[in-house]
């Protein structure tokens, strides 16, 4: 089966949105990933800032990028849903630590955070109503 068809076939919230709308929240979020990712990794890199701060936005990129393999792949809807709280984690972490260094990249990760609060409750709401 598909990943498609067996994601459509998952008892989902009525307010579920439509996975064009998804996928359209993540083109305009990974860009400002990029960047401020990327700045910070840079600043860090250069000592311009403690690494430490940077520790955060590693484990939030890869807990970012492993989320489609471990849904989707995977097809692990309980492993999904620990793995989405542990983005949301890291981004209210990440927001904390750079705010006194740069606090452009902390008010930056607000479209981020709002998104992925959202696909949060979706990925618990999934997983609770496709529990065995």
């Amino acid at each position: 089966m598909e990943f498609r068809d067996w994601y459509d076939a998952l008892k989902k919230p009525s307010w579920t949105p439509e996975p064009e709308f998804i996928g359209l929240m993540w083109q305009i979020i990974y860009p400002i990933i990029i960047v401020t990712f990327g700045f910070v990794f840079l600043q860090a890199a250069r000592g311009t800032i403690p690494r430490l701060v940077a520790l955060p936005f590693a484990i939030n990129l890869v807990a970012n990028l492993i989320f489609t393999p471990i849904q989707f792949g995977l097809r692990n809807l309980p492993l999904a849903s620990i793995d989405i709280v542990i983005v949301w984690a890291t981004i209210v972490w990440m927001v904390a630590v750079i705010w006194t260094h740069y606090r452009w990249v902390a008010i930056a990760q607000a479209p981020y955070l709002a998104w992925v609060s959202v696909a949060s409750v979706l990925q618990l709401s999934i997983t609770w109503m496709n529990r065995s």
